[in-house]
């Protein structure tokens, strides 16, 4: 495997041509009438507008790869994808929950969430959906100081989507502390972030080798067209 595989190429305004792509299939997410898509944990309730589909008498929720980036990756070809129910994931960069509510699903009422985010306007409005769904704890903290929430439990997965240049540097930090050994975790790079002048792939490049310190790196793809400029990483912990 390449050490760096496309997504999309560019298309301007066009959506990808997302029928003619393979899709993989990984566990707790489905593919619906040519939507990706997650069983909702708590039926009857959509959290951003999302389409609710049924199938065989059960309730799913589209996966919206424009407003949620692990979703843009799967649409874009990711062949490793290890979440699966029961799982324990600390968030970094939850933001409002779109993006942790389809992960509330996936992991189910056997897992938990650790949700950190350092707005508190922003996670002020994660409260509603963190108290329907069981399995998330928003926490006001700032992911640059793990020492701050050193009493969240050992975890079985880190992700992280947050827009700040040093967003690998923090990453590692979090999971010296906190991830298991043989641990797994995802993050999103913003490329624009880091170095407005330098090129999305020589960036990608460069967080690569950060990352291959700490991880051996299983999967990589780009997000173009739904987040442009974006770098999308799957890592496994030494």
């Amino acid at each position: 495997m390449s050490k760096f595989r496309r997504g999309n190429q560019r298309t301007g305004n066009r959506r990808p041509r997302e029928r003619e792509r393979k899709r993989s299939e990984f566990e707790g997410v489905s593919w619906i009438d040519g939507k990706l898509c997650t069983q909702n944990l708590v039926p009857g309730q959509k959290v951003y507008e999302e389409r609710l589909m049924s199938k065989g008498g059960v309730e799913y929720r589209a996966w919206d790869p424009q407003r949620s980036k692990p979703a843009a990756a799967i649409y874009n070809g990711l062949n490793h994808f290890p979440m699966k129910k029961g799982l324990k994931i600390l968030y970094l960069g939850f933001a409002s929950g779109t993006t942790g509510s389809h992960f509330s699903d996936i992991i189910g009422p056997e897992g938990i969430i650790y949700g950190i985010e350092i707005s508190d306007r922003v996670l002020r409005e994660s409260l509603p959906l963190c108290h329907k769904r069981k399995n998330i704890v928003p926490l006001l903290m700032n992911a640059r100081k793990p020492e701050d929430y050193s009493w969240v439990e050992s975890v079985d997965f880190i992700f992280a989507d947050v827009a700040i240049p040093d967003m690998t540097e923090v990453f590692i930090r979090n999971a010296k502390v906190f991830l298991k050994d043989g641990g797994f975790g995802m993050l999103t790079i913003k490329s624009r972030s880091i170095d407005v002048t330098a090129r999305p792939e020589d960036i990608y490049k460069r967080e690569r080798v950060k990352l291959e310190e700490f991880f051996t790196v299983t999967d990589f793809v780009t997000l173009d067209p739904h987040e442009r400029d974006h770098g999308f990483f799957v890592v496994k912990r030494k």
